[in-house]
């Protein structure tokens, strides 16, 4: 008797596209969406954990995110006198 193989709903292409049926989506890594809106990596995992951001799984556990979704979303905006890590700038450190 011949095994029965499942055939994947989803499927992530080599070319890193993402077919959902009527739509096909690039996606994209955490460090590629890092890179675009100027921040670390683990930042944008964590927009994801609170849901600024949609992402997907691979079947790996790895986070993906849609190009459209990042193409349609802005990042959180800074007040003017955070610093690099969103803190109020200090005079001088000791």
């Amino acid at each position: 008797m011949p095994y029965k193989t499942k055939t994947p709903t989803k499927a992530v292409s080599p070319d890193g596209t993402f077919a959902t049926g009527e739509t096909t989506d690039r996606l994209l890594t955490p460090g590629e969406v890092a890179h675009i809106f100027g921040v670390d990596p683990k930042t944008v995992n964590r927009w994801s954990l609170t849901g600024r951001i949609p992402s997907v799984r691979t079947p790996s556990g790895q986070r993906r995110y849609r190009q459209t979704d990042i193409d349609a979303s802005s990042p959180p905006v800074r007040s003017p006198a955070a610093g690099p890590r969103g803190r109020p700038e200090r005079g001088c450190r000791r």
